[in-house]
């Protein structure tokens, strides 16, 4: 008998009045993969992790976490499963030991693991600070610490990078690239193409509220429109002409070129330039494939999923 799902949720829908927050959505986690859901603000995607934690009730669908559902099994559908849902909250007065301590008294966890986690996260050396103190990347990871006191199966983390500056964003990527080389099954929302791209296995996409993709990563790589890159000549208008005879898609962008097609015709067009006498004064990347892709589907959505869920059997976790 195959395991059951981390997560399994089947047309889920809630509304508020008017607004559908959340319309009709499948999300299916296998155990032990990192798995993004992924939207812009008002997508959805809180709201999901909301019904996933017993905070909001869904109007209709089913909602199972390591095939325990919250009719049945009423709170015990969140044994081994921790996390937090927008950014964690601390006592500023108390240090980061402190607030782990209480937090450990309250969910009954026991303080055995506090060592353990602030080892994990990187806050060791800070444990004696005062968390008015860490920077708002310190408390995302302090947050992390504190999910991880229960020792979860499941970790649920919303928007995790959310207002961290570069040096926070790496930090927490490796954070949950350790995490789920352990083992640990790790469901994420962000609104960044990027993050998700870097860490996560698979990924839902929505959009106001309703799924524009399902499936994984590579899948959705595939789909991705060629790289577009930047370019400035001393003679755009001829680089132009040039760039149409690769085969290459070209659009005036200010006093640059923004041409998009294969990594090859770049270099072909690139040689062609030089070729030509016309200097070439800039090239950089634009915007990224997945980047593009992610705003297609959520500026201008197909009005069903562009790829249908997989089965269980299978979907293209790890095991």
């Amino acid at each position: 008998m195959s395991e059951p799902l981390a997560v399994h949720a089947v047309d889920l829908t809630k509304t508020y009045g008017p607004l559908t927050a959340v319309d009709s959505i499948t999300v299916q986690v296998a155990q032990g993969e990192v798995y993004g859901v992924l939207g812009p603000n008002g997508a959805g995607k809180t709201t999901f992790l909301r019904m996933l934690f017993g905070l909001v009730r869904p109007d209709s669908g089913t909602l199972e976490v390591f095939g325990r559902s919250w009719q049945r099994d009423g709170v015990g559908v969140l044994d081994g499963v921790a996390g937090f849902i927008e950014s964690p909250k601390f006592y500023p007065g108390l240090t980061g030991r402190r607030n782990l301590q209480l937090l450990a008294g309250l969910d009954g966890a026991g303080t055995d693991r506090i060592d353990e986690v602030l080892d994990i996260v990187d806050l060791a050396d800070r444990h004696g600070d005062k968390v008015g103190g860490y920077s708002f990347g310190m408390r995302q990871r302090l947050g992390v610490a504190a999910s991880l006191l229960r020792d979860p199966r499941l970790l649920v983390l919303d928007e995790p990078a959310n207002g961290l500056d570069p040096a926070g964003i790496r930090d927490m990527r490796a954070l949950v690239k350790r995490l789920a080389d352990s083992g640990l099954t790790v469901l994420l929302s962000s609104h960044d193409m990027g993050e998700v791209e870097q860490i996560c296995d698979d990924v839902t996409i929505m959009r106001t509220g309703s799924v524009v993709y399902h499936g994984p990563i590579a899948a959705l790589r595939e789909q991705a429109p060629a790289q577009a890159h930047r370019i400035t000549t001393t003679d755009n208008a001829a680089a132009e002409l040039l760039a149409r005879a690769q085969g290459l898609e070209v659009a005036r962008v200010e006093d640059a070129l923004a041409v998009r097609g294969s990594q090859e015709r770049i270099d072909a067009l690139v040689a062609a330039l030089v070729g030509a006498g016309i200097a070439l004064r800039g090239l950089s990347l634009d915007e990224a494939p997945l980047e593009a892709l992610f705003f297609m589907l959520t500026e201008s959505a197909p009005p069903t999923p562009i790829r249908e869920l997989d089965t269980p059997a299978t979907s293209g976790a790890h095991q």
